[in-house]
Order: structure tokens, then C-alpha cells, then sequence
């Protein structure tokens, strides 16, 4: 949703108006709400039990801000990459408002004020969730409630773990490294989804209407109908004494017979590592990610996604794990499988744990139409939590492409490498 620039002077105005009621109320908590600073790191889904009471309509409104320094250079056997500098990335920006509504119903609505790569204000994402039903009459279900949570809204997939330690746009400050996953498994669609909670298990079903661009006519006059995105999660979770916390999940995503498909190419803020491996398709949206290309239009496509993510912490030692497995093709043509394996080791120290080190690996293998590819990236930092709200961090990055089908294309012989600096401001 584009806005023109007297809405945006008229929107900041207004919350000016409301900075000395809203900030005024930031000491009154949400219900079953993820603390986006410090707090909030590695709780995955929004807390399912909270202790917090519901006193009245409380709105939050919070934002992120974010500005990386990046020494990178890139090269590749074409010789027909930019040249890059070191030197300051575009600074990106969120503006939430989160709305507890009625006891156990809360509205969370982001809009990226700026991003790579569109630079215009708009809105990202919305819904709506449900954890009791007492504002319509208490104690309504709550047998039933004390289980179960429903969330519906124009928004981000619940699909694998990687989402929750992903940065997006400006919100980075969950995310130990400066860029996410090569397979970046990210999309906002229109989507509701059940939760099931026993005794640390979760169970989730989701339904989408497949569609990154809302529009109620087919897509681009190709006469396909776009179909339903179904997915489901399976959680374990569980603290064991005062130490040990073990975390287990499995997703699973199947989309047929669409014209586009987007999980991994639903990113619309654009690459952490700006200008790498970029020639100016699409300014610089993906690279140096990759997508799939299962859907393309106006051919329809299919896809089925697997993710399974281990997670442990054992006091300051974390360690989280991706394994990843999907298959899919363009209509009529041969179907094609790629992987993805991640780690993550951290060790957070310090009174709070307000310091971390830690090295992440991960790599991308299959086989495109042109045969098969192979991308590899490494990081090695760290960061600091100057407050819970306020975090920096330092990391060397290197990532490189191989394979035969990449030949002839702008990613032979690629790679790139360097140092990055990010800030990070979260609230």
C-alpha cells in the first residue's frame, strides 16, 4: 500500500500527538505478545500463557531502525559485476502498532517506512489473534481456549523456524548475523492458522490464498486460477531444570498448480548484503539469495517444503540447526529438488547476556534446469546489547557459487566476501 508523502507527514504528526499517551503506556505489557528488544529472543510463536491482565484498550507503537557499513567485494569469471566501496547501506525503518483489543485479542499491524528495495512507504503485513474468547462473554470455550489460538490476517507464514531469527526489513535485533538464510523461506500472504498447545507441544494448520498481491482476477490475464497454500508445523518445547532448553520443529508447505509461488521469493525489502552479486535485475531484491523459480508465469507450478529445526541452549551455549528439502516444477516440465543445511553456534555472556559470539554455516545444493549448483556462505561475529532495545554487530562474511548450472551466467565462478558493521535500534 504506496503513500504519498503528505500521509506520511500527517502520520508522523498524529503520533507525535500520541507519543506522550503511547510511550506513557509502554510499561503496560501485551498479552501473549513476543517483547520485539532483548527480551524476545528464541520464543519462536508468541507466548501461549501470560500473566499479564487486560485493563482497557492498550496500544503499542513501536518501530526498528536500521544502517549496516559494509566492506564487501565480489567477483565472478564474467567480470560484470559493480564495483563496490565501503561505505554506508541505505538506513530501513518499521513502524509497528500492536493493539490489545479485548482480553486475549490483539491486533499487530507493520508498515516498512524504508527498505532497498522500495523505497516508498507501505504496509507489510497485519492480522489478528486470538488467544481467549472472553471478550465476547467470559469464560466463553475456555476449556477449549486454554488450547487453542487462532491467527488470521494479510501476513507472515508460519512455515519453518528460520522466520523468527530472520531480519525483517529494519527488524533485526532477533537475528545474530546481519543476513538471512540463502533459501529465505519468507512470504506474507492472506492466511489463518490453528494452534493446538499440550504440555509443551504444539500443533499448527495453516491455510493460504497463495497470493503475495491481493487481486481478485487471475494472474496477469493468464487465465490460472491461483490455489490454496497448505501448511502445517509440529513443535516440541521444553525447559528441563534450570539450564537445558530443547526445542524440536517440523514444517511441511505443499502449493499446486499456481502461476506464481512465492516462499521464497516473498521478500519484498531486499538483500542484507546491498549490491553483491547484483547486475541490476530487480535491484538487488534477491541477490544474493535464491529462489526456487518453481511458479512462473504465466505457466503454473507446484511445490512441497520440508523444514526441520533443532534448537538447544544449555546456559550461554546455543545451537540451532536447519535442514531443509524442497521439490517442485513449472507444469509439464520435470520436477527439481534443492536443500538447504544450516548451524548456528552462539555463546551469549556477560551479567545479562547482553554479549554473543558465534559462527553460522550454511549451504544450498540442487539441481537447475541447466544443471546442477552449489552456493556455500560462512559468517563468524558477534554483538553487543548496549540496552535491550539498542544492539550492535560485527561479522565476516564469504559465500561462493559452483556448479554447471551456472555457467554462462553472471554467478560463475561468484563470490563475495568482507566484513559488515550493523546497529540496531528495536522498541
Amino acid at each position: 500500500m504506496k503513500l504519498s508523502i503528505k500521509h506520511i507527514g500527517l502520520t508522523l504528526l498524529g503520533l507525535f500527538l500520541m507519543a506522550g499517551s503511547a510511550f506513557a503506556q509502554f510499561d503496560r505489557d501485551l498479552q501473549y505478545f513476543t517483547n520485539p528488544d532483548q527480551r524476545g529472543l528464541n520464543q519462536f510463536e508468541a507466548p501461549f500463557h501470560t500473566d499479564v491482565e487486560f485493563d482497557g484498550v492498550n496500544v503499542r507503537v513501536g518501530g526498528a531502525n536500521t544502517l549496516q557499513f559494509q566492506g564487501l567485494s565480489h567477483d565472478n569469471d564474467a567480470n560484470g559485476l559493480s564495483d563496490l566501496e565501503s561505505n554506508f547501506n541505505l538506513a530501513t525503518s518499521n513502524l509497528d502498532l500492536d493493539v490489545g483489543l479485548g482480553d486475549g485479542l490483539r491486533m499487530h499491524l507493520r508498515t516498512y517506512l524504508t527498505s532497498q528495495h522500495h523505497t516508498e512507504t507501505y504496509v507489510k503485513s497485519g492480522y489478528m489473534q486470538v488467544d481467549r474468547l472472553d471478550f465476547i462473554q467470559e469464560g466463553l470455550l475456555s476449556g477449549l481456549m486454554d488450547k487453542v489460538r487462532i491467527k488470521v490476517g494479510h501476513m507472515e507464514l508460519n512455515y519453518g523456524d528460520n522466520h523468527f531469527r530472520r531480519t525483517d526489513n529494519a527488524f533485526a535485533i532477533h537475528n545474530p548475523f546481519v543476513g538471512n538464510y540463502i533459501m529465505d523461506s519468507f512470504s506474507t500472504e492472506v492466511a489463518g492458522e490453528v494452534y493446538y498447545y499440550d504440555s509443551g507441544l504444539m500443533a499448527m494448520f495453516g491455510l493460504s490464498n497463495g497470493k503475495l498481491n491481493q487481486s481478485v482476477t487471475d494472474y496477469a490475464g493468464s487465465g490460472i486460477k491461483t490455489h490454496a497454500t497448505v501448511y502445517g508445523k509440529l513443535a516440541y518445547d521444553k525447559t528441563f531444570g534450570e539450564g537445558l532448553r530443547f526445542r524440536l520443529s517440523g514444517s511441511i508447505l505443499n502449493v499446486s498448480n499456481s502461476p506464481s509461488i512465492y516462499l521464497y521469493s516473498g521478500d519484498r525489502s531486499g538483500s542484507r548484503y546491498y549490491s553483491v552479486m547484483d547486475d541490476g535485475f530487480r535491484s538487488g531484491r534477491f541477490a544474493p539469495a535464491f529462489t526456487p523459480g518453481y511458479g512462473q508465469p504465466p505457466a503454473a507450478g507446484e511445490m512441497t517444503a520440508f523444514m526441520l529445526n533443532p534448537f538447544v541452549k544449555f546456559g550461554g551455549f546455543e545451537f540451532y540447526g536447519v535442514f531443509e528439502n524442497t521439490t517442485g516444477n513449472i507444469k509439464g516440465n520435470d520436477s527439481r529438488t534443492f536443500n538447504q543445511y544450516g548451524a548456528e553456534g552462539l555463546y551469549r555472556f556477560g551479567a545479562n547476556e547482553d554479549f554473543y559470539l558465534g559462527l553460522r554455516y550454511n549451504l544450498v545444493d540442487g539441481e537447475m534446469t541447466s544443471g546442477d549448483i552449489q552456493i556455500d556462505r560462512f559468517n563468524i561475529g558477534g554483538g553487543w546489547f548496549l540496552t535491550k532495545n539498542v544492539m550492535a554487530k560485527l561479522e565476516y562474511v564469504t559465500q561462493s557459487y559452483d556448479g554447471d548450472g551456472y555457467s554462462g551466467t553472471k554467478y560463475a565462478g561468484g563470490q563475495f566476501d568482507g566484513v559488515m558493521l550493523e546497529a540496531v535500534i528495536s522498541f
